[in-house]
């Protein structure tokens, strides 16, 4: 009796569901490329991202040269259609409510990679559409306390005057399906997925885009993002030759690439905004220290021991 409710309730939602998405996509930067760079072609071979050395805190250490790696992403924006091959994305910051969470959860999913990507995803949705931290199944619940800090918990569990429940009153119709969804208890994946991730073609609202371009980062980089699923990117980064010293440096300072904790956005279309967590592939990586000073500890002087002065001491 319960899985026909479920059902019913299921074919409710996709019956009133709007696929329009209420996030406009920001403006891409449009940017004509720089003479006198040779930019990678169609069929050269971009090495792994994984081949460079990484940060203590899991950024690349760029050389020159082209590169490629795929890394999981998660859908950040429900209701909106799946990203179709020639959809263009860039980068950008995490926004919205909650993004500290969001940011936290994809950034310490890198170091993770024992948790399943379903749970990473079933939390974010949980995360961004409001819902009690507490309808979430055991397993996901379990996997959560591994990614968050006790405080995030109990914000998600509505702490801190009862922001959870703001949220949820101010949700949006297909975040209120995803709660709902998480009070009934489903126990399906494709459930969650088929409420937030739209199976349609996305939409359009400025031709002319190239889904390829090349995007000039504040150092002179160049990267572009070609999403496979929301579940799935390849990011290609390019590091011009002559950007970098001897000792691979650029103004005195390593430049260091990580994507991880962005997401990436379409540019004139609404499919999905993606959360960018950790690589598709774990190797045995390579860690360089990186404009971390140690802290010296200040000593304080102790309180010198008075000194005797025989004239004037009593005891004496």
């Amino acid at each position: 009796m319960k899985q026909i409710i479920l059902l019913l309730f299921i074919a409710s939602l996709s019956a009133c569901r709007s696929s329009k998405s209420s996030t406009q996509s920001p403006e891409p930067l449009t940017e004509n490329l720089p003479s006198g760079i040779h930019f990678p072609a169609a069929g050269d071979t971009a090495r792994s991202l994984m081949e460079l050395p990484q940060t203590q805190d899991g950024g690349f250490v760029l050389a020159p040269g082209f590169y490629e790696t795929e890394f999981k992403t998660y859908c950040l924006q429900p209701g909106t259609p799946d990203p179709r091959p020639g959809d263009a994305y860039l980068q950008g910051p995490v926004t919205g409510k909650r993004k500290e969470i969001v940011e936290s959860v994809l950034l310490n999913s890198r170091n993770r990679t024992e948790i399943p990507q379903r749970h990473i995803q079933l939390l974010l949705w949980s995360v961004v559409s409001g819902s009690d931290f507490d309808k979430l199944n055991y397993a996901v619940r379990a996997d959560a306390m591994k990614l968050l800090t006790p405080a995030q918990v109990f914000q998600l569990k509505g702490g801190v005057g009862g922001l959870l429940k703001d949220i949820s009153r101010n949700s949006g119709l297909v975040h209120g399906d995803l709660q709902k969804l998480f009070d009934l208890g489903s126990a399906s994946y494709e459930t969650y997925e088929n409420i937030a991730v739209l199976r349609e073609p996305s939409m359009v609202t400025r031709k002319g885009v190239q889904y390829d371009q090349w995007y000039k980062q504040q150092a002179p980089y160049y990267i572009r993002y070609f999403p496979a699923s929301y579940q799935k990117v390849k990011i290609q980064l390019f590091v011009p030759d002559g950007i970098l010293d001897s000792n691979n440096k650029y103004q005195g300072d390593y430049l260091v690439f990580d994507p991880t904790g962005q997401q990436a956005i379409p540019a004139y279309t609404n499919a999905q905004r993606l959360g960018i967590g950790a690589p598709v592939k774990d190797i045995l990586r390579v860690i360089i220290q990186v404009n971390k000073k140690p802290t010296v500890p200040v000593k304080k002087p102790r309180n010198p021991k008075p000194v005797s002065n025989p004239k004037t001491d009593p005891a004496t």
